[in-house]
């Protein structure tokens, strides 16, 4: 495994990221088990999740797989950068939240925070983000908060996730009038198919320290084989949700056909490549990828040592060319 600083910290984290939301949901506990001490086996030390996974009536229960994987000792916490996340609404009812059990606002980070440490089994969250951006919770506010549970122990460092370029700067510029430290990560949805994060969200991250931490780095599938998946009829992960949709448009279906067909000519598997695209660009921490199986993961794996040659990443950007920065792209 390879590693690198989160951001502008001085915390050492692996080029992969082992997601969690499938555990629970799509993974029994036991695989889930499984999964995770294959990934920490193979150099994995930097593990994500939420307190909003297990979704529906079974919110929270993710990091009840994480907690109870941890109770099994032999430095497991120790050897893992656990990260989470605060914003959902935790009522598993399926009804509105009660007043201050959502978003941002000081009493439910204190309160989240808390539920999440007891779930986890642990006693600090290394990196807790922020699931989505608060409209109505000013950021001296949630710099507060946060200061006080870093002085009580119970995170270290704070992060963001699904915010645009000016949100991180807005909370940086807030956190470093206050004397914080501000957002350390951005967790955004990036791929070779979803690539407008480039425009602003990564040249801000860039501007303000921050790694960079993409998810769905396969688009829900479609980066993964999805028409070789599709034409073999089942056998791994097939296309879902925004995925399937996408390949319902000709357009894209042709796109991906070139982009198959293009890494079949240089003999490497789509989903390891697209994989090793995010690893080659500029700011990014490492993908987080999402196993529901210990075959998915030594595929993710494998992708830390694909070497994509310069022809390569040329062809893919004509495939899948990017927006272009800020304000050029849009300007003229």
């Amino acid at each position: 495994m390879k590693y690198t600083q989160l951001g502008r910290t001085g915390l050492k984290v692996s080029r992969l990221v082992l997601g969690t939301m499938n555990f629970g949901p799509q993974t029994s506990e036991a695989d889930s088990h499984s999964i995770m001490d294959a990934a920490l086996g193979a150099g994995v030390n930097f593990f994500d999740t939420a307190n909003v996974y297990g979704w529906d009536e079974n919110k929270g229960r993710t990091e009840e797989i994480l907690g109870s994987w941890f109770a099994k000792g032999g430095d497991r916490r120790d050897k893992t950068v656990l990260a989470t996340k605060v914003y959902a609404n935790m009522a598993t009812d399926g009804g509105p939240p009660w007043p201050n059990h959502d978003k941002l606002s000081a009493l439910n980070i204190r309160r989240a925070v808390d539920a999440s440490l007891k779930r986890l089994r642990t006693d600090h969250i290394d990196l807790y983000q922020f699931h989505h951006v608060d409209r109505d919770t000013p950021w001296d506010e949630i710099w507060q908060a946060v200061d006080v549970l870093v002085q009580q122990g119970k995170i270290l460092y704070a992060g963001s996730s699904n915010h645009a370029g000016w949100h991180i700067a807005r909370a940086n510029e807030t956190a470093a009038r206050r004397g914080s430290l501000g957002l350390v990560s951005e967790q955004c949805l990036y791929n070779l198919a979803e690539r407008r994060a480039e425009m602003e969200v990564i040249p801000a991250a860039e501007g303000y320290g921050l790694g960079v931490i993409p998810w769905s780095p396969l688009q829900g599938g479609l980066l993964g084989g999805a028409l070789r998946k599709e034409r073999e009829g089942g056998g791994g992960r097939s296309a879902s949700g925004r995925a399937a949709d996408a390949l319902a448009d000709p357009t894209t279906r042709a796109q991906i056909q070139a982009y198959e067909d293009l890494l079949d000519k240089h003999g490497l598997e789509p989903g390891e490549a697209a994989l090793a695209w995010l690893l080659t660009r500029r700011g990014v921490t490492g993908p987080i990828v999402g196993p529901r199986t210990t075959d998915q993961l030594a595929s993710a794996l494998r992708a830390v040592e694909v070497e994509l040659p310069t022809e390569l990443l040329a062809s893919l950007d004509e495939i899948f060319p990017g927006p272009g920065p800020a304000p050029e792209a849009f300007a003229w």
